[in-house]
């Protein structure tokens, strides 16, 4: 099947490969920019605007401005690891989450010809593939961490390309940069083989690194500038539910913790965090902790009745974290009205605190929504929501607890009181709402 053929069978793939794609689309590359972050207001705004209901890592940021990036630099004692694993709009986040990491540029390798673009490279024209370089601190996270963080984003077993992707342009592949990345790369991967999480044999490439060519601007950070087109990607194209199905809720091998690199337009800053562990009680303390409202809700999945809940109109500032585990779930500043009676959010806080499944119960087809440490069902989210990320995540007040912005440091939240301006905890209990 061709590239064009395949656009047309699949509508998550990626028209830009065609030769119809705009002028303005293809925009320009930086020629010595490698670790630059690109976070443009108006690119984010006007994408979500016209974000196309195509599930496609084809139809990207079409019509999107430009916006200039500065050249940046990686500190001499950093140390560069290079990986394919598909569309490389989604290899990007998994990676910039990790402390330690510098820098997560897309781009393209493994080809012989000099300075691609997106459309040569999307047509298999070029022995290129599609590929993150990650700039990172040794002395922070190590390549074997950043490693089992690869092999958890891509399906090792398909040498046709990555999920709605096809073709040797999506082949996943680990570019080393030394002897040393070859040994630990090769035995992560026979390690990856034998623990017969897959029943078919481990075809990802080891492959030497070559010369990297960054891609088009509108590609960097394409998951923070266009989150609803990205969203519907990555979960139309089945990479979602793959890894889903695949990886389950077990915890990432690896002691990183999200480190920010910068927030996109108009999201919630985000604040640095303190390192806290987030617990699960027994049954029997939930029993006991609980109320049975809360307890239905959050351990057998149950739904609280609209309009008659604690929160779902509830406007004072503040975070709402799981009232089973505490991790911090949601903020105050990206609640809205979106008139079903139940709290509503465009975002999470802590998305590494959100886990997503699909749900097929009640004879639809949904999005269901848990918390990562206290596996506490949440609620739902929709693709209807307001700008900027068209998102609603839909949950129930039984699940959440509210910690009031001037409670934040007595409750030990204390490193989000800057989402609410200084001075916070000052504020007298019991403010009105604003």
């Amino acid at each position: 099947m061709t590239r064009n053929e395949t656009t047309r069978v699949l509508t998550f793939s990626r028209p830009g490969a065609s030769s119809g794609r705009p002028a303005a689309e293809l925009g320009t590359r930086p020629a010595a920019v490698r670790h630059s972050r690109l976070l443009g207001v108006a690119g984010l705004a006007l994408a979500a605007a016209l974000a196309l209901p195509a599930l496609a890592c084809a139809g990207k940021a079409t019509g999107e401005g430009a916006t200039a990036t500065a050249a940046g630099s990686t500190p001499s004692s950093a140390a560069v690891a290079t990986f394919a694993g598909g569309c490389f709009w989604c290899m990007e986040a998994p990676f910039e989450k990790l402390d330690g990491v510098l820098s997560v540029v897309s781009g393209y390798t493994g080809g012989s010809e000099k300075d691609p673009g997106y459309k040569a490279v999307s047509r298999g024209a070029t022995g290129h593939v599609e590929a993150v370089e990650v700039a990172y601190d040794p002395a922070r996270v190590s390549y074997d961490e950043l490693l089992a963080v690869f092999w958890r984003q891509i399906d090792p077993t398909d040498d046709g390309g990555q999920f709605a992707d096809r073709g040797r342009q999506y082949r996943t592949a680990v570019f080393v940069h030394d002897d040393e990345q070859r040994r630990l790369a090769e035995a992560s991967k026979t390690e990856l083989a034998a623990s017969g999480r897959f029943d078919r044999p481990i075809v990802t490439e080891i492959r030497p690194a070559g010369e990297f060519y960054p891609a088009e601007d509108y590609h960097q950070d394409f998951y923070l500038k266009n989150p609803v087109h990205y969203d519907r990607y990555s979960r139309g194209s089945g990479r979602v539910g793959f890894l889903q199905r695949t990886w389950g809720k077990e915890p990432a091998p690896t002691p990183a913790t999200a480190a920010p690199t910068g927030p996109a337009a108009g999201s919630t800053p985000k604040p640095a965090k303190e390192s806290k562990v987030y617990t699960k009680p027994s049954d029997e303390e939930l029993k006991q902790k609980l109320t049975p409202l809360q307890y239905r809700v959050t351990q057998h999945d149950g739904t609280e009745r609209p309009f008659d809940n604690e929160y779902w109109d509830n406007k004072r500032e503040g975070i709402y974290v799981d009232v089973v585990s505490g991790e911090p779930l949601f903020s105050s500043r990206d609640k809205y009205d979106s008139g079903t009676g139940w709290p509503s959010f465009t975002r999470p806080l802590e998305p590494e605190n959100i886990v997503e499944h699909e749900d097929r119960s009640l004879f639809m087809r949904r999005t269901e929504v848990r918390s990562r440490h206290g596996d506490s069902h949440l609620g739902h989210v929709f693709p209807d929501g307001p700008r900027p990320t068209g998102l609603r995540y839909c949950m129930n007040s039984a699940a959440l607890r509210f910690i009031p912005r001037e409670e934040l440091t007595a409750e030990g939240y204390g490193e989000y009181l800057d989402l609410f301006g200084r001075g916070a905890d000052n504020s007298a209990a019991g403010a009105e709402p604003r």
